[in-house]
């Protein structure tokens, strides 16, 4: 088992993750930004998507699979419509969602 630490009130457990570059640097920069930790900003991001996921599960009445799966492909289609900043361009970030 893994040790365990305690912050405030919550017990934490340290684990080894294996991350895609990218997203690890996006949340180095979000922490950044933040003036958090690394690990807070990963807490949450995972919170929050086991949260759309418990959700998601509760009100179309899928399994957890299912609503997986539904996740999953809101999340490639949110990446395929974003439009990532172009330095040098203005530094505005075009969004196709209206």
């Amino acid at each position: 088992m893994a040790p365990i630490w305690h912050y405030g009130n919550m017990a934490k457990v340290k684990t080894t993750l294996s991350l895609d570059e990218s997203l690890m640097r996006q949340v180095r920069v979000r922490a950044a930004r933040t003036g958090r930790r690394d690990s807070d900003v990963l807490e949450e991001a995972l919170r929050q998507g086991l949260g759309v996921l418990d959700r998601i599960r509760a009100k179309a009445n899928l399994s957890e699979e299912a609503a997986y799966e539904v996740a999953h492909a809101a999340v490639q289609e949110a990446r395929l419509s974003y439009k990532p900043v172009t330095p040098g361009r203005g530094g505005r970030r075009a969004a196709t969602r209206g």
